[in-house]
This record gives C-alpha cells, sequence and structure tokens, in this order.
C-alpha cells in the first residue's frame, strides 16, 4: 500500500489505513502487519492517528463521534476453522483510550470486502464466502458477498436505514454467539433481574446488552437522541444501573467499559416488533448495532423477559427491531435447546485508500 507522494512528508509517519463505511458506522481499517506487535506500541501509534485525546478529533481522522471513531486489524488467521482475524477497537473519545472488550457488526461488514481488495483472501466467482474470527469475543461469523467475476461488487439494490442510497447486500452468518462476552445468554442466570427497583434483561446473544421498559424509568422511549443525551438526571440514573449490573454479568468493574449497552424498549410504532433507544454506553446511538440488536430480538421471542408484553411477533423468523432512524431486521433461527442462530443483511464500502501521516518518535 506505499505511495510514493509520501517522500514529501519526510518528517512524518505514514502508515497504511482504509477508510470504510461497514453498515452505518466508519472505521480505519489496518493490516495487523503494519503496526507494531507490542500491544502498548501498537495502541500508541492507532491513538495518534485517530487522536484520542481531543472531542473533537481534530489532530487525528477519528470521526468525532462514537460511531465514525472505531478501528480494524485484520490478519490472516491462526485458527483453522477461520480464514481472518479482525480486532475491533473502539476508540473513547477525549479518553485517550481504545476499548477491545466488544465487536461491533456493522464494522465486520467490511471485513471480507477488505480482505478480499487488500489480496488477504482469493475472490471466487460470482460469490465469496469469508470465514471471520471475532478476536475480540473468540466467536466466528461467515459473510457471504457477490464476487461476480472475480471482484467485490458494491452495487447493488439493498438499502439499510441510516445509509443514503442502496449498495450490494452482504449476509452475515453467526451460529454460535450466544455467551461471547459474558458466558451466557443471560449472564446473571435469569431472564430478569431487579437493579436500583427498575426490572432489567441483561442477555447476550453476541453483545451485552441491559434491556429496559423506558416507562419503568419515567420516560415515553420515544424520545430523540438529542433529548435523551440532554436529560441529565435520567442519564445518572442509567449509569447507575450499568455500573451496579456489570459485575453480575461477570464484565467486571464497566465504568471505563463500552459495555454492557444500555436498551431502552418500547412497544412498536412502525410496524415492527419492539421500539429501542440504546445507548453506547453513555450518549444515545442514533440507531442500533449490529449485534446489539441481535440480542434485543432474542430477547423479544422469550416471554420471560422484559421485552413480554410489549413485543409484537409477525410470526417467522424475521425480528424487526425499530430504533431513532429506522429498523433493523434480524433473522433468529432456532437451534433447540441452544439460543437461536442470527443472521442478517448490512451494507458496506470502502471510502479511501492511503496512508495516515504521524509525528516520527
Amino acid at each position: 500500500m506505499s505511495m510514493n507522494s509520501t517522500a514529501r512528508y519526510s518528517g512524518l509517519q505514514a502508515l497504511p489505513c482504509v477508510w470504510m463505511r461497514g453498515g452505518t458506522s466508519k472505521a480505519a481499517f489496518f493490516h495487523a502487519a503494519d503496526l507494531p506487535a507490542d500491544p502498548a506500541s501498537r495502541d500508541r501509534l492507532l491513538l495518534a492517528a485517530m487522536d484520542g485525546s481531543d472531542l473533537r478529533q481534530i489532530d487525528g481522522i477519528g470521526g468525532a463521534h462514537p460511531l465514525t471513531t472505531k478501528i480494524a486489524i485484520i490478519s490472516p488467521s491462526s485458527r483453522d476453522d477461520a480464514d481472518i482475524d479482525y480486532l475491533f477497537g473502539q476508540l473513547v473519545i477525549g479518553a485517550n483510550r481504545i476499548d477491545y472488550a466488544p465487536t461491533c457488526g456493522n464494522i465486520l461488514a467490511g471485513v471480507a470486502p477488505f480482505a478480499l481488495e487488500e489480496g488477504l483472501l482469493p475472490c471466487a466467482d460470482g460469490e465469496t464466502r469469508v470465514r471471520i474470527h471475532m478476536v475480540n469475543t473468540q466467536s466466528l461469523c461467515e459473510a457471504v458477498l457477490p464476487t461476480p467475476g472475480g471482484k467485490v461488487s458494491y452495487q447493488g439494490t439493498t438499502r439499510i436505514s441510516g445509509v443514503p442510497g442502496s449498495a450490494a447486500a452482504i449476509e452475515l452468518r453467526f451460529a454460535d454467539v450466544a455467551g461471547s462476552s459474558c458466558g451466557a445468554l443471560y449472564p446473571t442466570g435469569q431472564a430478569q433481574d431487579v437493579v436500583n427497583g427498575v426490572p432489567v434483561t441483561c442477555i447476550d446473544n453476541g453483545m451485552p446488552v441491559v434491556l429496559l421498559r423506558a416507562a419503568d424509568l419515567g420516560i415515553s422511549g420515544y424520545e430523540s437522541p438529542a433529548e435523551l443525551d440532554a436529560h441529565d438526571s435520567f442519564k445518572q440514573q442509567l449509569e447507575a444501573i450499568r455500573l451496579a449490573i456489570g459485575p453480575r454479568m461477570g464484565l467486571g468493574d464497566v465504568s471505563h467499559r463500552v459495555v454492557p449497552k444500555m436498551t431502552l424498549i418500547a412497544a412498536p410504532i412502525a410496524g415492527g416488533a419492539i421500539h429501542t433507544r440504546t445507548f453506547i454506553p453513555k450518549k444515545c446511538h442514533d440507531a442500533i448495532g449490529v449485534l446489539g440488536a441481535a440480542s434485543v430480538a432474542t430477547a423479544c421471542v422469550d416471554p420471560a423477559t422484559v421485552a413480554a408484553g410489549l413485543a409484537v411477533l409477525a410470526g417467522g423468523e424475521a425480528v424487526s427491531v425499530e430504533h431513532p432512524s429506522g429498523e433493523f431486521t434480524i433473522r433468529l433461527t432456532p437451534q433447540g435447546d441452544a439460543a437461536p442462530a442470527v443472521a442478517l443483511i448490512r451494507t458496506a464500502r470502502p471510502l479511501f485508500r492511503g496512508e495516515v501521516l504521524l509525528p516520527r518518535g
């Protein structure tokens, strides 16, 4: 990926990078081979590239928003059952650190196109399947994408909420993500708990999520993200619940972590199964994360959770999760007594390919 143009910037270090949209998020994609092997040295380099210390990220390429300040580190997989290793990093804006605890299903949609375009794997003619090892959670995903003529295609008719226009569909299939971060589908051992007087459901079918009925917190659940972000007393109550339940979910002290995600639920209003507002963890999401939606959908089909009485199920395997900018359809396939398998459709495309220029040393 080296570019001769960097000879004009001899006082700076050039780091190869591809900026990609995956689903409703954006991330800087890096080859693991281009980064230091030592995690501390690697993170210093990445924080300098993104600018982790400033809320505007004015001295880096970060997008000054949690959804556009993400990192993907890609390499050939060390596992026999996978083709690609995907290490996800969520840069915590202003805190100058990277959280590697969760994975990201939106950015996951960009992993297969990146791997194929960068020559880490060959493209089949027509359709290519890429087995991805999500390093953060030690779980697997199979991405299926169109590759007519042995080349990745980005044009198509698939539309997803939160992204303008249409693009080629990328199907993400997850067979065994239950308990990927917490060790069990219901990390506390039950489908409902009461925390600070509020009933909650703690669930992990790909992402640790705490579901709460909005009405139990004195709000409707239909407020805009901006309205909820400005509601300080409500956010303090929500964060107190998150801090209290984190250790009971097996996540330890979560005061400096971006999991669990807190998701408010209310009755659907646009023909879906449930209406949501998700916090990541202290700012209200403009949509909902991929694997967070999978966990919410899984709770909707279990009558023992706090979603009972709110969720409207149409039958079949599709569960539509409403969010502030549209809806997210999750396909849940029963697996006997195990948690349902998850599949969903996303789109992705590369936005630029080049080098991030950094101070040396």
